[in-house]
């Protein structure tokens, strides 16, 4: 991606992305930190009726807003009823603008099931799905706790690309004992039937994923750090010689293809989130900006909403300094980087304030960062040591 941000407004209130966390999953998956639960039932009509309420309730604090997408992430969204997402997706646009080109996106399983209610998200307003396929190996699937085989993944891909205007799909790589010759002919599978856009993530192990324990149990062990950069090198020349841009450290996209809603993540614009968990960044009329978390656990968030008409756990303002740090740690995740001005305009704040000057010039010369044409960007070499550049920069 290159070029400017997009306009950060839209008529008198700022362009919104919308979050909606679906919680439920039908099983946990042994890698998973994410907030998802496994539960034998849920009231659906119960649940609707308060994401809803809660969806009221930041619409009344936001109002006049133009929203540019909608994500139902989880969890696995694709188990919700098409009824709940066309319910959201119709009040949103009562509360405020639906953009005439909204991306609307729902995450979703290969399974032959969840697959099968595709058309009925489409009908409901859904315009692009992403595919957890994870990996295109039956052994590999399941070792990674997945419910679907290979044959349900391209099945689903297939299936998506034909009811969907624009879809994706995910896989996970470095993961024990894969090499780089067998990396190499999953990834060139995947991109042989690949849409238009491709999320790509290297396995990190979380504490308190069972992963954690089998490998401190020594069950497994991941690739070593020379193998993992070497897997990424491979990952980043093959997706590029297919024409797959690198716009963002994990993610890939043809063209303008980009996932909009993530865009607005990285590029620090105004989000909302709703749902048990979700995080929001947002400016009610007449505020600054605030950061906003919703109860995590799905029944604390249920009752709250129904108590209070909304699940706020946390809602705090956010300092420009804060601001800036959060604009660079997010942005250098692009391509395009941050751009100087657009972060000053944005936050109030000059970029020197929070950057480390010595860091940045000892960064800049090692070829991990460069700043010029008023951008800072991470180089191709430093954007898989972002974390650890991070820390260096930020003041």
């Amino acid at each position: 991606m290159t070029g400017e941000p997009e306009p950060i407004s839209t008529g008198a209130r700022p362009a919104l992305a919308l979050y909606v966390h679906w919680p439920f999953c039908l099983s946990k998956c042994p890698y998973c930190d994410f907030n998802s639960h496994v539960r034998e039932s849920v009231d659906q009509a119960r649940w609707r009726g308060a994401l809803l309420r809660e969806l009221d309730h930041v619409a009344a604090l936001l109002p006049g807003a133009t929203v540019t997408s909608v994500f139902f992430g989880g969890g696995t969204p694709s188990l919700m009823p098409p009824e709940t997402a066309a319910a959201v997706i119709d009040r949103a646009a009562a509360r405020w603008t639906l953009a005439p080109d909204a991306e609307i996106t729902l995450e979703a399983n290969p399974t032959s099931t969840e697959a099968a209610r595709l058309k009925d998200f489409r009908a409901a307003g859904v315009n692009r799905v992403s595919l957890g396929v994870q990996a295109l190996d039956d052994d590999a699937l399941r070792f990674l706790g997945r419910e679907h085989d290979t044959a349900e993944a391209r099945q689903a891909v297939a299936l998506a690309q034909r009811v969907m205007p624009r879809s994706s799909f995910d896989l996970i790589y470095a993961r024990p004992g894969q090499t780089a010759a067998a990396w190499r002919a999953e990834l060139t599978e995947a991109l042989s039937f690949a849409g238009d856009h491709l999320s790509l993530y290297q396995l990190t192990i979380e504490k308190g994923t069972p992963f954690w324990r089998q490998e401190r149990e020594g069950a497994f062990t991941l690739p070593d750090d020379d193998t993992a950069r070497s897997l990424y090198d491979l990952t980043q020349e093959a997706t590029e010689a297919a024409g797959f841009a690198a716009y963002e450290v994990s993610n890939h996209a043809r063209g303008g293809d980009a996932c909009r809603h993530n865009l607005a993540y990285w590029r620090y614009d105004d989000y909302v989130g709703i749902g048990p968990g979700a995080h929001g960044r947002i400016r009610p009329v007449g505020e600054g900006r605030h950061a906003t978390r919703q109860h995590a656990g799905p029944e604390s968030w249920l009752a709250a909403v129904e108590r209070d008409g909304h699940g706020t756990a946390e809602a705090r303002s956010i300092d420009p300094d804060e601001q800036a740090r959060e604009m660079v740690m997010m942005g250098l995740r692009l391509s395009e980087g941050v751009s100087e001005a657009h972060l000053t305009q944005r936050t109030g704040c000059d970029p020197d304030r929070v950057i480390d000057r010595d860091g940045l010039v000892r960064l800049v010369e090692a070829g991990y960062l460069e700043r010029r044409d008023g951008r800072l960007r991470a180089t191709s070499t430093g954007r898989p040591l972002l974390n650890s550049l991070l820390i260096e920069l930020l003041a």
